[in-house]
């Protein structure tokens, strides 16, 4: 699952307005607490600290109505701890996030 401009977008646009800077702060901030939990998910050695990170991660997906992300944390909830694939596809929106400025 890739990252597509969107709903996303239109949320920090909403909430930065006309201000570049402020919308340039936003996409950092949820870029940042994305790569946070994304680390602590991978670093994770019991169920109890993947389900934390991921429950983190689909409420920094719900907050910025990044449905992508959203789907993804909760595959990461409902599938194993540790699960290779989701953790791949959930860096692969991370890194198409931030390159997309």
């Amino acid at each position: 699952m890739a990252y597509e401009a969107g709903e996303l977008d239109a949320t920090l646009a909403a909430a930065a307005g006309d201000d570049a800077r402020l919308f340039a702060e936003l996409k950092a901030a949820f870029a940042d607490s994305v790569a946070r939990q994304l680390d602590l998910m991978r670093r994770s050695r019991c169920d109890g600290n993947w389900q934390v990170a991921s429950l983190r991660l689909k409420g920094v997906a719900a907050s910025f109505h990044a449905a992508p992300l959203l789907d993804l944390a909760e595959e990461a909830l409902e599938g194993a701890p540790g699960d290779p694939s989701v953790l791949r596809r959930i860096k692969v929106f991370l890194d198409e996030f931030t390159a997309a400025a």
